[in-house]
């Protein structure tokens, strides 16, 4: 898979939808120069190929998206749908798209696991101490909604699949717009689409 992305935060201690840079006894400084780090040793042109996808026409609407068939296809796709249904099934379908990128970039930073689930799982056990807030929230983790499963399950399918990240321009980390994290004003802002705002890691100057 690809690599760009960096880790999601969690803004406010039980907040659902909120990923967390970190856990409590890291100081957020020292992540955010571990990760300006893993950027700044990537060659140029292995940062520009990270960029590319392969050609996979996407269109957010929900018509486009029923019309697409619903095919699982192993771990990284089951982790990957779970996460977008407990953390984005109340989104458009071009909100869940973004959420789904944020993940990919994630998996794709070399600074964190290298898989969807390892991700995703990434701190579960102490309580509000994981990446995304239902994995550790104590709260039992239940499919209730078919409908909605099955279409983030498309959406996952379609994004494990290579389809492009255009939406959040590289973006590594989200809040919902309820709160207003100190640590976004570290970050460069990327998009804003339904409930939440994105953002990724400053990137470097080039040298001459």
């Amino acid at each position: 898979m690809f690599r760009i992305g960096f880790v999601l935060l969690l803004a406010a201690a039980g907040v659902v939808g909120v990923a967390e840079m970190a856990s409590a006894d890291t100081p957020l400084g020292k992540v955010f120069d571990t990760e300006r780090r893993a950027i700044d040793s990537q060659p140029d042109d292995r940062l520009a190929s990270l960029m590319t996808r392969p050609d996979l026409s996407v269109e957010y609407s929900p018509q486009w998206l029923a019309s697409q068939s619903f095919k699982a296809s192993g771990s990284d796709w089951r982790c990957l749908a779970e996460a977008l249904y407990f953390e984005a099934r109340g989104e458009s379908v071009k909100g869940q798209f973004a959420v789904a990128e944020v993940i990919l970039n994630r998996v794709d930073s070399g600074v964190y696991p290298d898989d969807v689930c390892a991700v995703v799982h990434q701190g579960t056990g102490r309580k509000y101490q994981c990446q995304f807030t239902y994995t550790c929230d104590g709260h039992e983790e239940v499919i209730a909604e078919p409908s909605a499963f099955k279409r983030v399950g498309k959406i996952a399918y379609l994004m494990v699949s290579g389809a492009p990240r255009p939406l959040t321009k590289g973006a590594t980390h989200y809040h919902t717009r309820a709160v207003s994290p100190r640590w976004a004003r570290r970050l460069s802002h990327t998009a804003s689409i339904g409930v939440h705002e994105f953002y990724r890691m400053p990137t470097r100057l080039s040298s001459n």
